[in-house]
């Protein structure tokens, strides 16, 4: 089902990063793989299978990336240096992986996102920042505060990479614009794993801070028996990525 795949180089990083595309046509979609993981995961991990039927069907087509977080989030130093490594990643995807969307897509269109565990930050941060490109985010077992990531002091670049810091002081037009603009899904099992890694906890948190704010988003907690693991997600994948395509 692999239609094609490229080496984007990033100037930022001064390294080329992997986009693996799946799909002929439909709905495009940005998919960030788990902590530290390769654009591959999605296939490797039964992901795509789980949503080939609407692949199939031209319904959707789905764009995996590598991620970054070995050299920024996962990296020695502070949050705010890890922070600004992020940005490196950052610049990749909105300068070389978003163009190569646009272009294989045949032109502009909106973008969703999906990840799971780490990569549901990616997929949350991303578009609560560039709402413009990303409307849409499917958010697997995510933790949306980088502090339980790595502690430390927050200076700006932490801070507006911090979905439960930025949210939070939303106001005025821009926070009018997201409540007409975006929409987050945030799915988490309460099984094994979702609680050490402190997602569950975080998707209840970020849950309410999104609806404090008035901000389109759904949050569905699957049960007591459904853990952290690749099998979860790929359930709830395909539960609910083909309502939106």
């Amino acid at each position: 089902m692999r239609r094609d795949h490229a080496d984007l180089y990033s100037p930022a990083i001064d390294a080329p990063g992997t986009v693996v595309v799946y799909g002929h046509w439909g709905r495009p979609v940005l998919a960030f793989p788990s902590e530290q993981g390769r654009a591959w995961d999605f296939e490797d991990r039964g992901m795509i299978d789980a949503v080939r039927g609407p692949i199939e069907d031209g319904r959707v087509k789905i764009y995996c990336v590598d991620s970054f977080d070995a050299a920024s989030w996962n990296s020695e130093g502070s949050l705010e240096d890890r922070a600004r490594r992020h940005g490196l990643y950052e610049d990749w995807i909105l300068n070389q992986v978003v163009a190569w969307i646009h272009e294989d897509s045949g032109g502009r269109a909106d973008i969703a996102t999906v990840g799971t565990s780490l990569g549901a930050y990616h997929a949350a941060n991303f578009a609560l920042k560039r709402a413009d490109l990303f409307p849409l985010a499917i958010c697997m077992s995510g933790v949306y505060d980088v502090s339980r990531i790595a502690g430390g002091e927050r200076d700006d670049a932490a801070y507006f990479n911090n979905p439960m810091d930025y949210v939070a002081h939303l106001g005025g037009e821009h926070l009018e614009w997201l409540r007409d603009r975006v929409n987050l899904l945030l799915i988490c099992g309460q099984g094994q794993w979702e609680d050490t890694t402190g997602a569950l906890e975080s998707t209840k948190r970020f849950s309410s801070l999104l609806r404090d704010k008035d901000i389109h988003h759904e949050m569905d907690l699957w049960g007591h028996d459904v853990p952290h693991d690749w099998p979860s997600w790929r359930r709830q994948l395909a539960h609910h990525l083909p309502r939106f395509c």
